[in-house]
């Protein structure tokens, strides 16, 4: 499992940052990490829980807290701040980023949920 070495969040472009040993890097939108948090909020207690998350485009992330040696809290500006994102999970999602973004995009169209982008 690739280990952190760099995280950085640009607050005006609302995206943490985060390097690994392996040398890559993964650049992850405070919207997607806020709609994908693996808290009991967002993913519930069980697949069929799943809460889908709306109207999260403008969210920022407005601290990251370290967790021990395994994980960081982001603390979003909507107040969300429950969710633990391992090095295991944030990695996961810099790798599937664009896979799990497709499937919550359908997941909103199939709810009847249009998304619209924020303005940049």
């Amino acid at each position: 499992m690739p280990w952190p070495t760099a995280i950085k969040l640009h607050r005006a472009s609302r995206v943490l940052e985060i390097t690994f040993d392996s040398g890559e890097t993964f650049r992850l939108p405070a919207e997607f990490l806020r709609v994908h948090s693996p808290s009991a909020e967002v993913q519930g207690h069980g697949p069929s829980q799943r809460v889908l998350q709306l109207n999260k485009q403008l969210v920022n992330i407005s601290a990251v807290v370290p967790m021990g040696n395994y994980a960081v809290q982001l603390d979003f500006d909507d107040g969300h701040n429950t969710g633990l994102f391992s090095w295991e999970t944030l990695y996961d999602f810099g790798c599937h980023q664009t896979e799990y973004w497709q499937n919550y995009l359908d997941a909103l169209a199939a709810a009847g949920h249009p998304y619209t982008a924020a303005p940049a």
